[in-house]
C-alpha cells in the first residue's frame, strides 16, 4: 500500500471518530493537524477544539485504535496532541460547518469572530492559558 492509500484509509476511518461534545467527525472538525506515513509507520498530530479539553486522552486513544483497526498491517502508529497553535473553527471542512449549523443553530465561525475578534487575539488568550511566553509557540 502506498502512502496516499494509507492516508486515505486513515481519513476514512477517522470520519467515525467524533468529538464527545460536538458530535461531528474529527476530520470534519479539522482536528487532524499532521499525518506522515513512512513505510509501515504512521505519525499523526491532533489538536482539540478547546485548550485543556478533558477528553484529550480518550480522543487520542480513539484515533490510534481507529487507525490500527483500519490498517492492521501497520507496524507503528504514533498519535500526539498539539496544543499550539490552538484549533479554530476556520479549520473545519465545509461539511463540518454545515453539520454544526444544523446541530446547534448558528455559524461557529461568525460566533468565534464576534467573541474573539480575530484568530490572533484568540491565540494570545490561549498563550496566556498555557503560560507560553512571547515568541514561544512550539507546541509546549
Amino acid at each position: 500500500m502506498n502512502p496516499d492509500e494509507i492516508k486515505s484509509k486513515i481519513l476514512y476511518a477517522l470520519k467515525f471518530v467524533t468529538d464527545p461534545e460536538i458530535p461531528i467527525s474529527i476530520v470534519d472538525l479539522g482536528l487532524i493537524r499532521k499525518m506522515e506515513v513512512e513505510d509501515s509507520k504512521v505519525y499523526v498530530k491532533v489538536v482539540l477544539t478547546a485548550p485543556g479539553c478533558p477528553y484529550s486522552a480518550m480522543i487520542l486513544q480513539q484515533v490510534e485504535e481507529g487507525i490500527k483497526a483500519a490498517i492492521p498491517e501497520l507496524q507503528e502508529v504514533k498519535v500526539e496532541l498539539e496544543v499550539f497553535p490552538p484549533w479554530t473553527p476556520f479549520e473545519m471542512t465545509e461539511q463540518g460547518k454545515e453539520q454544526f449549523k444544523k446541530l446547534f443553530g448558528y455559524d461557529l465561525v461568525e460566533s468565534f469572530l464576534k467573541r474573539y475578534g480575530s484568530i490572533e487575539s484568540y491565540y494570545e488568550l490561549v498563550k496566556k492559558y498555557y503560560g507560553i511566553e512571547e515568541g514561544e509557540s512550539d507546541g509546549k
